[in-house]
């Protein structure tokens, strides 16, 4: 499981609220992701902290629907 390590390694985050929701996101759901949603993941995760939060949060709207759908389910979490 190096790539889950890697994952979590690359998902911890300046902002608080960021590392707490991604690490929920990672330990319960991350494992049924298909490969779509791994690589969009995986994308997200290239993304700066600020803009990020602000997809997590709602306030700005996803590039693409498969981020969507991901980012709904970082969100149930």
């Amino acid at each position: 499981m190096k790539n889950l390590e890697r994952v979590r390694w690359r998902a911890r985050r300046g902002l608080l609220e960021l590392d707490i929701v991604l690490g929920r996101f990672i330990e319960s759901q991350y494992a049924q992701l298909d490969e779509a949603g791994r690589q969009a993941f995986e994308a997200l995760l290239d993304m700066p902290d600020n803009p990020l939060w602000d997809m997590i949060s709602g306030r700005n709207e996803a590039a693409s629907g498969e981020q969507q759908v991901l980012l709904e389910k970082i969100r149930a979490v």
